[in-house]
């Protein structure tokens, strides 16, 4: 995955703003604009240990891009923030691989992300409560950084999200990333295989 093409001088002022200031989730939405960016993620200490990781909280644990707009890719739909919307794990991959590390810490399962139509295991979803003991402790586990893109981008905004990973190698990232945790991969395998297996109750 080169990223030779890159301009040095972009990805630079990404990890600037990505290593700067960060919020609490709760506190976010009066800090992150609506627009697209880069954005980064990070546990506290506590957070590590219970996802099984040694303690690194001054790294991201992920980092991901937003193409239209960092409050709503971010906030609402990874951090359910926005009281009128329900979190929704299915459609989060950040939430689907939190929530696989911390199965058993949260007493998390999984199921399909329709019910009616069972389907698409991957994209698993959570049985009731889930979602909720996962709100909780990324509200108060977790903060977030943001790098609003320039309106001019020379490359692509997905080239320099690849860099910034590649620099960071966040655990949490399993696409573009050097540094993938060979363990998030089996352990969400493991909650699509549950979401497979479900049945609904008689």
């Amino acid at each position: 995955m080169s990223t030779a093409h890159v301009p040095q001088d972009l990805v630079a002022g990404a990890i600037a703003a990505l290593t700067g200031e960060r919020w609490a989730i709760t506190d976010a939405a009066q800090h992150v604009p609506a627009f697209p960016g880069l954005y980064a993620i990070y546990g506290d200490e506590q957070a590590w240990r219970d996802l099984q990781l040694e303690p690194a909280p001054y790294a991201p644990l992920y980092v991901g891009k937003a193409e239209k707009s960092l409050v709503s890719r971010d906030l609402n739909g990874h951090f359910a923030t926005n009281p009128k919307s329900a979190p929704r794990t299915g459609g989060s991959t950040v939430r689907r691989s939190f929530a696989a590390l911390l199965r058993e810490a949260l007493d998390l399962r999984a199921v399909p992300r329709n019910l009616a139509k069972p389907e698409r295991f991957d994209k698993y979803s959570l049985a009731e409560g889930g979602d909720a003991r996962l709100n909780e402790w990324m509200h108060s586990r977790l903060t977030l950084a943001v790098w609003p893109a320039p309106a001019a981008m020379p490359v692509p905004l997905g080239d320099v999200e690849t860099a910034v990973i590649v620099h960071f190698t966040p655990p949490i990232n399993l696409d573009k990333n050097p540094g993938k945790l060979p363990r998030l991969s089996a352990a969400r395998a493991a909650m699509a295989a549950e979401a497979a297996g479900w049945r609904p109750e008689s």
